[in-house]
């Protein structure tokens, strides 16, 4: 028996197209440029002040014999992170930094350049966030696309798309077209929660901000705590996009690629044929 010829539907609008790729550039490179940053000095604090003596992580680099070595210490528990993290490079030019420099931007040590590096994209950032968000509620997107429905949110389905997902099933025909409620929910915990709390939190390292609003400084227990959100958010985004990319492979890496260039995505009619 023949396999069922696949369709092509119009699944992403141009805005939300050219948004995502903005994103992974902006995102690429506030990143990078802020392991920079967060090298001039390794650590997160809890509180308004730092407590140099009780960090709650640390990557530093210390002797061990005759050798140095690198660690990433998180509580009480220490790794030994010789070659990646506290102590990297060439074998033979190791040298004691937080990272490595090719996860950095610039490539090599200074927090001005990273800095201005860091302040470009924000802003980049910011202005394709609001631009998604201002056109997705006026067209509908948001709401329509990405809001559960009661039906999504049923315990019974949920559970159906856990376990589908989980052996790397993938819907065809009409259900196909649309996000289930795990995508729905993930999407609108990104852009709905994530990336602004990264945003604010950013914004509160800011001595401009700290004199200009302090209670927002103050809401998340002081600067040296709003800085560890923004890196636990940073790394929770990071997680997030390592398995966004798992399932674009997985569920078909060319057919992905292309639904988010030319906004056509790739289905298998159901057994009825239908597809719409």
């Amino acid at each position: 028996m023949a396999k069922p010829k696949k369709v092509l539907v119009y699944r992403h609008a141009a805005v939300t197209r050219a948004t995502h790729w903005i994103n992974v550039l902006a995102l690429t490179f506030l990143l990078m440029s802020g392991l920079n940053i967060f090298g001039a000095h390794p650590a997160l604090y809890w509180g308004q002040k730092a407590v140099f003596a009780q960090p709650w992580v640390l990557i530093g680099a210390e002797p061990k014999g005759d050798a140095m070595v690198g660690f990433t210490q998180i509580g009480t528990a220490k790794f030994n992170t010789t070659g990646v993290l506290g102590y990297s490079g060439k074998v033979g030019e190791r040298e004691p930094v937080a990272f490595p420099a090719w996860a950095t931007v610039p490539s090599y040590r200074d927090l001005a350049d990273s800095r201005h590096w860091h302040f470009f994209f924000a802003w980049l950032f910011v202005i394709n966030g609001l631009t998604y968000w201002l056109v997705g509620l006026a067209r509908g997107h948001i709401v329509k696309d990405l809001a559960p429905t009661r039906a999504d949110l049923k315990p019974k389905n949920v559970w159906h798309e856990i376990v589908t997902h989980a052996k790397l099933r993938f819907p065809k025909g009409e259900e196909a077209r649309h996000y289930n409620v795990l995508q729905k929910g993930a999407y609108l915990a990104v852009i709905a929660v994530l990336l602004p709390l990264m945003v604010v939190t950013g914004l509160c390292m800011s001595p401009g901000m700290d004199a200009f609003a302090p209670w927002v400084v103050d809401f998340f227990g002081g600067r040296q705590s709003a800085r560890t959100i923004h890196f636990i958010t940073a790394f929770s985004l990071i997680g997030f996009v390592l398995l966004h990319l798992f399932m674009v492979v997985a569920s078909g890496t060319w057919n992905n690629i292309r639904s988010m260039i030319t906004g056509r995505y790739a289905i298998v009619p159901d057994k009825s044929g239908e597809t719409a």
